[in-house]
């Protein structure tokens, strides 16, 4: 039983998968110890007895069942299945609520229904009945499935409850502590027993944790803060200060103009603690509470800033807002209309006594949207730029899904990232998809430029370029991320130039994909080049040949 994990890699050159089998193993926190253990010889012992050999574990260790996001063994095994590499006829799995416990219950029942669909029979080895598609089997997991959400439901109500009980009391319950206090471990008798830095836990389920003034130091930062603020100084500046100064935030970042607003709202600093602000329940998004919600306990802790200073402060925060209508903020939009006589995000942003312009987009979406709503024509040529682009993007990232495919096909590990509009193979080579807008110019040949939104990475560049008009596909071009390693944001490129830039030119995406396939097959070379062109750079930086 003690080998119970171990791979059998002599035998994964077995080409039936009869008796080969795969096992999915899962514990929701770092306290459950022996958990995957435990798992792992019930499963072993199943193995045993139905003559099956253990060829591959998937393994989730200190993962909520909640969502799928965070679990890169089940994400592995899903995905191994569905691009049939799977060299196993058998997944063993301790019981049903190791999928997880989501709250939709056909969840776990859809990535069963794909391992099945693939030909791969699950089996549940610590349950009392078999899964072999019989009326009971199907009736027994989809109580097992509710059972499980439930289980998290009311889990989730009793810790909640407790967490309650204790902040009304005075102490911390999660999240990191402000800026100038530290999280002060006391016992039953409110002892103190120590203070935990970023990332440590209690020492026993019987502690309990509060907040206590901290460094002297960062006592008095905060005091200045309130002290500057108070004397007329503006949360930008004050920011600029503390970092000129190389004070660090409590994560160790720089202070911004929201990071100064945050810390001058906390209560804490006066001795106040307030819970349940917000709540972000069973993996739902995140949301505020109303204020009859709050649990307060004040003068639980020590206060290091003066009551007066605090209110003084919070007033002048106050009144720097002022709380309008949506109908008023059109009204006064339309008014900044007829004085301008047009509208763009400089001049809402710059206009006094009218919101920002974040703030329109939040209230009524696109700025397409706003202008309508007030009755305001823009300049049609750019939104049908911006048209273009969309669909242009859209065109791109069914070329992404396409590759994807095809890489999947020749037998490698492919994620999509649609935020980055990036493929990553194998968790180390990117191929990023972007757009290359022409630029017309009377006494030279067109030029095309790409804007990188991120750095680029190791890997690929598969740039769709538009023609001289910006409003078809004009070709595909491809070209090695080290090629743009040194350039700025915008990148410029012509007919004349590819060679140099090492950019290839495709008629179809059809060809395009087929090299890079085959290239990726033959490995990479592009990390070693980048890594001797940046020895050059460091070498002529020196003054050495």
């Amino acid at each position: 039983m003690s080998r119970a994990l171990v791979v059998h890699r002599d035998r994964l050159l077995q080409s039936q998968t009869t008796n080969r089998a795969a096992q999915y193993v899962r514990m929701s926190t770092d306290h459950q110890q022996y958990s995957i253990e435990n798992q792992a010889a019930v499963i072993a012992t199943y193995a045993e007895l139905h003559n099956l050999t253990i060829v591959r574990t998937y393994r989730d260790e200190g993962e909520s069942g909640l969502k799928i996001d965070n679990r890169k063994g089940l994400i592995q095994l899903i995905d191994d299945v569905r691009s049939d590499r799977a060299d196993f006829g058998y997944l063993l799995i301790f019981d049903v609520s190791r999928w997880g416990r989501f709250q939709d219950v056909d969840e776990s029942a859809h990535y069963e229904f794909i391992c099945r669909k693939a030909g791969v029979k699950v089996a549940y080895c610590a349950e009392q009945f078999d899964n072999d598609g019989s009326l009971l089997s199907s009736i027994m997991k989809n109580i097992k499935r509710v059972m499980a959400a439930e289980f998290s439901r009311e889990l989730s109500g009793r810790v909640h409850a407790a967490s309650v009980r204790i902040a009304s009391k005075g102490f911390r319950m999660g999240g990191r502590e402000p800026f100038g206090l530290v999280r002060e471990v006391v016992d039953a008798k409110c002892r103190p027993k120590g203070t935990l830095k970023a990332g440590e836990h209690k020492f026993l389920s019987t502690d309990r944790v509060r907040l206590a003034p901290g460094p002297k130091d960062k006592v008095e930062v905060v005091q200045w803060v309130f002290d500057e603020y108070l004397r007329g100084s503006s949360q930008e500046s004050i920011a600029r200060e503390l970092n000129r100064r190389g004070v660090l935030t409590n994560k160790g970042g720089l202070w911004c103009q929201s990071s100064i607003g945050k810390l001058l709202r906390r209560e804490e600093y006066i001795g106040n603690l307030i819970y349940n602000r917000q709540s972000e329940k069973l993996g739902a998004k995140r949301m505020s509470n109303p204020t009859d919600l709050w649990v307060r306990s004040d003068g639980a802790i020590k206060a290091i800033v003066d009551r007066g200073v605090f209110k003084r402060v919070n007033r002048a925060l106050e009144q720097r807002f002022v709380r309008i209508s949506e109908e008023e903020m059109l009204v006064r939009l339309r008014k900044l209309l007829m004085k301008k006589g047009k509208l763009s995000a400089s001049i809402i942003d710059a206009a006094l006594g009218l919101p920002s312009l974040a703030t329109y987009l939040r209230h009524f979406g696109p700025m397409r949207n706003l202008y309508r709503m007030i009755g305001y024509v823009s300049n049609q040529s750019y939104w049908d730029k911006l048209d273009t682009h969309k669909r242009m993007m859209e065109v791109q990232l069914g070329n992404a899904a396409l590759l994807q495919e095809a890489l999947r096909k020749a037998g490698r590990c492919v994620t999509l990232d649609l935020a980055a509009q990036c493929l990553r193979v194998n968790d180390a080579v990117k191929i990023c998809f972007r757009i290359a807008t022409c630029r017309k110019y009377v006494t030279i040949p067109p030029k095309w430029k790409l804007v990188r939104r991120v750095r680029w990475p190791a890997g690929w560049v598969v740039a769709l370029r538009l023609n001289e008009n910006n409003d078809e596909v004009l070709d595909y071009v491809l070209m090695p991320s080290t090629s743009l390693l040194f350039q700025g944001e915008r990148f410029w490129f012509s007919e004349a130039s590819r060679a140099s830039s090492k950019i290839e030119r495709f008629g179809s995406f059809d060809e395009l994909s087929q090299v890079l396939v085959a290239r990726i097959d033959n490995g990479s070379p592009l990390v070693r080049t980048k890594r001797v062109r940046a020895v050059s750079c460091e070498a002529e930086s020196r003054g050495k040949p």
